[in-house]
């Protein structure tokens, strides 16, 4: 395998999940004794660039298909996030109504239904025809496409270019990421603002965030690596932020390298330098991850065991893509979990890939009054313990394995 950006060959492994379903591959009942597809989920780190990275042993559009699962919408905190970065850029940058929003992998139309209230034109770019037709009723005009070279030139050949091109959680999604970084070029504006957010590898690594390695996400980014890739195709950091979300993540800011209306800000050298002092560009940063990942493994199924020995009820909560990462890495089944429950109704009724736990409704646990309840995407703990509470009405529990097995 070589390095999908700077064609090094890959043979430093990062990770090795073993083989695993995709994660969002969710069955319905009359697929349970079907055989399931599994795929290698061997992560390696590039020696030169560093950049993190699995082989797209699924392919990206039999992924991100019709079938697709994933609704932006169904978190209130991830909502919140999308309303407050749409009020930040318009505070920023001045955007109206006669400028134009892109948004790449823009899903259900969960962040740019705040742009079409500010009279902000828009347009999102979306491969699932599902989660594009939700937006679309939200009056977020929708292309349904992968995003590259091909689809930018295609737009730009129309007249259409953004003043503010965003993608949130899609730059470790794309297969081709050289590609998809020159499609932006292509379809930015003279002037226009890139911003991007994706988790970042320091806290993946740091945090012992191995949960969040699966079929979807083909690269894990730090923005020492990030910043060569766009730099590649002519595009320059001028800004960055660590933000909260996803356990961690990066907002960047770009433009053209040739645009000098924006000014460098500090903080471009200083995370630079902070990843630097971290040792994030060399190999021994990238070692002993795997024992660490074990020991959550080890711990997590001690905890199962212990409690179905003492005859104790375990449920999780949400259904979530690095859940399924976990369980599968774990070996646990519906015997040790008995079902997960997900806000998501085009979740429910259906069961997690590999596991077969069942995915149902919120009035299920409620009925069913577990002794803990294993939080799943633990990213958003604080909002699932708020909405959860009532479980300590029958002395219920909340348990998060990631970094560490913790009890609340």
């Amino acid at each position: 395998m070589q390095c999908r950006f700077c064609k090094t060959e890959l043979t430093h492994v990062f990770i090795d999940l073993f083989n695993s379903p995709a994660s969002n591959s969710f069955l319905r009942q009359e697929q349970l004794n079907e055989p399931e597809t599994f795929y290698p989920l061997k992560t390696f780190t590039c020696p030169k660039c560093f950049l993190v990275q699995v082989d797209e042993y699924k392919k990206s559009d039999a992924i991100f298909n019709s079938d697709y699962v994933y609704f932006s919408s169904y978190s209130t905190s991830w909502l919140k996030h999308a309303k407050a970065y749409t009020e930040k850029m318009i505070e920023r940058f001045g955007y109206n109504e006669r400028s134009k929003v892109i948004e790449i992998a823009s899903n259900d139309g969960y962040l740019l239904q705040y742009f079409v209230e500010k009279k902000v034109p828009v347009l999102g770019i979306e491969p699932t025809a599902n989660t594009a037709k939700a937006a679309e009723e939200k009056g977020v005009e929708s292309v349904v496409d992968f995003f590259g070279v091909r689809l930018a030139e295609t737009l730009a050949a129309k007249g259409i270019k953004a003043n503010l091109l965003l993608g949130n959680n899609v730059l470790a999604h794309v297969p081709d990421i050289v590609d998809f970084v020159g499609g932006m070029k292509i379809l930015l504006a003279t002037d226009g603002v890139i911003t991007m957010e994706f988790p970042h590898l320091m806290q993946l690594v740091d945090n012992n965030q191995f949960d969040t390695i699966y079929h979807e996400h083909f690269s894990y980014l730090s923005f020492y690596t990030v910043q060569q890739i766009f730099a590649e195709a002519g595009l320059e950091m001028f800004d960055v932020e660590e933000i909260p979300t996803h356990g961690g993540s990066l907002r960047i800011y770009a433009h053209h390298k040739e645009d000098s209306t924006h000014i460098i800000t500090p903080n471009v050298q200083m995370l630079l330098d902070k990843e630097k002092s971290k040792g994030m560009q060399g190999l021994d940063y990238y070692d002993n991850f795997t024992q660490r990942a074990l020991k959550v493994k080890l711990d997590l199924m001690d905890f199962l065991v212990e409690q179905k020995r003492a005859g104790k009820k375990v449920a999780a909560y949400g259904a979530a893509a690095k859940g399924n990462t976990l369980l599968n890495y774990c070996g646990i089944k519906s015997d040790l979990i008995e079902y997960a429950v997900d806000a998501n109704p085009h979740k429910q009724g259906k069961f997690m890939p590999a596991s077969h736990i069942p995915v149902v409704d919120l009035e299920h646990l409620k009925q069913h009054q577990p002794d803990f309840v294993i939080i799943l995407p633990w990213n958003i703990k604080e909002e699932i313990v708020q909405q959860l509470a009532f479980i300590r009405n029958w002395k219920g529990q909340f348990v998060v394995p990631i970094p560490s097995l913790q009890i609340l």
